[in-house]
């Protein structure tokens, strides 16, 4: 179940992951001083599962119809020189469907700004969605295709999002397995604890952002 914020603060932000061990490291981030109202949604595994999730707690009321909603975790880098740590800030994406239309994320100039602030790798681009683990032939063909990262969630829980409302949309993920670092190598190990500890750390960011979209447009 997702955590509810408390009622003052403008629209809450809604942080989707799919995974136990991303909601920790999300947490365990920590807000210090930070009021920033923030729900933390755990969607489960897969597209279906975030798309569900989603679709609930936008019914449940857990945000509002302005809210917005970052989906964040762990991805699989699609091109070559990626390395666990890196950052992925998607500039649209587009789930596993071969009809399935793109969503733009038109606002990620300050987490682009922020991350690379805070000395991490930032790469941007296209984010593809896949229903299953995609490795070897499979992510050299994404990569050909346009994209620079997949996961499993991110594109069915901004489809969600982005057709409840006009709110601001973004995905952010750190990669976890990368071309020449895959999970079936013995550098997964090192590569979890390298990812872990960044996702860990991109929590500040997106309350940034956040306040970000409160500020009076120029």
């Amino acid at each position: 179940m997702p955590r509810r914020p408390p009622p003052e603060g403008g629209p809450p932000l809604l942080v989707a992951c799919a995974l136990g061990i991303e909601r920790f490291a999300l947490r365990r981030g920590g807000r210090g001083g930070d009021r920033t109202p923030v729900v933390t949604l755990r969607t489960g595994m897969g597209p279906q599962s975030a798309e569900r999730a989603m679709a609930k707690a936008l019914r449940e009321g857990a945000v509002t119809e302005h809210s917005p909603v970052i989906a964040s975790g762990f991805c699989a880098g699609l091109a070559p020189g990626m390395r666990p740590g890196d950052v992925v800030v998607a500039d649209r994406t587009r789930d596993h469907r071969p009809d399935a239309p793109e969503v733009t994320c038109h606002d990620n100039e300050p987490l682009l700004r922020a991350l690379r602030a805070r000395g991490l790798t930032v790469h941007t681009g296209l984010l593809r969605g896949s229903d299953h683990v995609v490795r070897g032939v499979e992510r050299a063909d994404l990569h050909a295709a346009g994209a620079v990262a997949v996961d499993m969630e991110s594109a069915a829980t901004l489809r969600a999002a982005a057709g409840s409302g006009a709110r601001p949309v973004a995905a952010v993920r750190v990669v976890v397995d990368a071309p020449e670092h895959e999970l079936v190598r013995i550098a997964t190990v090192r590569g979890g604890i390298s990812a872990f500890r960044v996702l860990r750390s991109v929590l500040p960011v997106f309350f940034e952002w956040h306040r970000s979209l409160l500020l009076p447009r120029r």
